[in-house]
């Protein structure tokens, strides 16, 4: 049986590491800025995947030396001079090598004429069409660009609470959740060594001095080590807020996953929800809390909830933290019970936001009672109808760390 012949090699017999440098350095006359890292790439890519074609030697070079899609005229040009001895191949960002058999490798771009398709050619990767003139006339400058349209995701952002089901409701928790990239922090009474401290780390201080007779020389700084601010939220799961329950439950979750926050649930007595909503499985996570609270979907009860949380041992967690209440404002306490409640609960506090469904609709002013009586207390009234909502509420938390001379406007 004869023997299968070798398949031609590329720079067969040739120093990698010098055709790379030399390469390299056309490049960098060239003005394309290209650093060793990047040089010692080629040369390992050469090493893993000898190019068989002048194709794969091109598309090995360019993943490995381009940085930027600014570069890429320079990169063809240098590499059409270097091997302008071989058939010219079309190196620009839309034009590619012939694609192969397989259809999976090559994407068929439309709108980029009938000559561009009508040899197979396509692109490595799914894009969208280049832009096209829309006038007739050859000096127009009107340009028709593809339609950009949201991902499905995205587009639910804005999706009132009820018209989302229980797996769009869990992918958008999950996009909560990764929003909470910014956390508050108060100030801690440890410290640690910083060099734009303001105070003077006495121990370290001495301790630098013994080397030079007792002479402080070396004066070492400190500032207070930062720790996160606690968060508590008090969720309302009466029948008012049946459609939003849901919703507000994952960003509960959100909170105890990602930061150690204290959540609790309430309609007509109150429920502590921080440890079933800390279960790794999401859909497990909400069974639990949903089966944990007995008296959802019924009265409301804010005022005497806010105090049995002040009253009860959990109490404390409130103090020095930001409390978010989510509720429509609907209670069955009268106003003064209320107003006595936020009191307390001001004085402990040290950031308040309530977060109401209803707050975004125009002309919404908050005549309730309750709502009217709390908020003299609260720093920020947020609307809360959709997970963008939520999502901005989320990303206050991170003003909530400057420290204020005054109290701090409402925002609405």
């Amino acid at each position: 049986m004869p023997a299968a012949e070798p398949t031609p090699v590329l720079l067969r017999g040739t120093d990698r590491a010098a055709f790379a440098v030399a390469f390299v350095a056309r490049l960098r006359r060239a003005g394309l800025r290209v650093g060793i890292t990047e040089t010692d790439d080629l040369v390992r890519a050469l090493a893993a995947s000898p190019p068989t074609s002048r194709t794969v030697l091109y598309w090995t070079a360019r993943v490995t030396l381009v940085r930027r899609h600014g570069d890429l005229a320079v990169f063809d040009r240098v590499f059409a001079t270097v091997f302008d001895d071989t058939p010219p191949l079309p190196l620009s960002r839309t034009a590619v090598p012939p694609r192969s058999s397989d259809n999976t490798v090559h994407v068929t771009v439309p709108g980029t004429g009938d000559e561009a398709t009508a040899g197979g050619e396509g692109l490595p990767w799914a894009t969208l069409p280049a832009p096209v003139a829309t006038g007739d006339d050859p000096g127009d400058e009107g340009i028709d660009l593809p339609e950009l349209r949201p991902s499905a995701l995205a587009a639910l952002t804005e999706a009132p609470f009820e018209e989302l089901d229980q797996p769009q409701t869990e992918a958008l928790g999950a996009t909560l959740r990764a929003a909470l990239i910014h956390w508050p922090h108060r100030r801690g009474r440890r410290h640690r060594a910083d060099p734009a401290g303001r105070r003077i780390a006495l121990r370290a201080t001495i301790a630098r001095a013994r080397r030079t007779g007792w002479e402080a020389i070396t004066v070492v700084r400190e500032r207070p080590l930062p720790r996160p601010r606690r968060v508590v939220m008090l969720c309302d799961v009466s029948e008012s807020m049946r459609a939003q329950a849901a919703a507000y439950l994952q960003m509960m979750r959100a909170f105890t996953t990602v930061a150690d926050a204290e959540v609790f649930a309430f309609a007509t007595r109150l429920t502590r929800l921080t440890v079933p909503l800390r279960h790794t499985s999401p859909r497990e996570a909400i069974d639990q809390a949903g089966a944990a609270v007995d008296d959802r979907f019924g009265g409301t009860r804010i005022a005497t909830n806010i105090t049995a949380l002040l009253d009860s041992h959990h109490g404390d967690t409130v103090r020095g933290g930001v409390v978010i209440i989510a509720s429509d404002g609907w209670d069955s306490d009268p106003p003064q019970a209320m107003t006595a409640a936020m009191t307390r609960l001001r004085r402990r506090a040290y950031r308040v936001l309530w977060l109401n469904p209803r707050a975004g609709t125009p002309g919404w002013t908050p005549k309730v009672g309750a709502m009217a009586a709390a908020l003299p207390f609260c720093d920020h009234l947020l609307p809360a109808a959709t997970f963008t909502d939520l999502t901005e509420a989320v990303h206050l938390l991170r003003d909530l760390t400057r420290p204020t001379t005054s109290r701090t406007p409402m925002r609405r």
